[in-house]
């Protein structure tokens, strides 16, 4: 059984920042991609970042230059740092994870979501 768990957000001010944080848990063998996504009223889920298995990097271009994702692989664990807030940032996160599993079988999974709100 895997399990992915976000923490990190909550109210920030325009102009701040926040750091959410993804842990994966449970039978991996490995993670082959790892991403953020969010949600806002009334959208689709949309991605913001994320990273693949080979290292490549990307971002949606509303958050390119302000929001950083990175990851501990011994952790198993990725982050995303979100700098210089706005107000249209607002949003339920997500991650999300392909993850291999020890039967040789991939499979994708997401978090619970945490809310982001930006706000004065």
């Amino acid at each position: 059984q895997v399990q992915l768990v976000e923490s990190g957000g909550g109210l920030v001010q325009p102009g701040g920042s926040l750091r959410l944080s993804c842990v994966a848990s449970g039978s991996i063998s490995s993670i082959k991609y790892m991403g953020w996504y969010r949600q806002a009223p009334g959208k689709q889920r949309q991605l913001v970042a994320a990273i693949t298995g080979g290292g490549r990097l990307n971002y949606a271009d509303s958050v390119k230059g302000r929001f950083t994702i990175s990851r501990d692989n011994a952790k198993n664990t990725w982050y995303l740092q979100m700098n210089s807030l706005k107000s249209e940032d607002t949003a339920v996160y997500y991650c999300n994870a392909l993850i291999l599993l020890p039967t040789g079988i991939s499979s994708n999974y997401w978090g619970q979501g945490t809310q982001v709100t930006v706000s004065s």
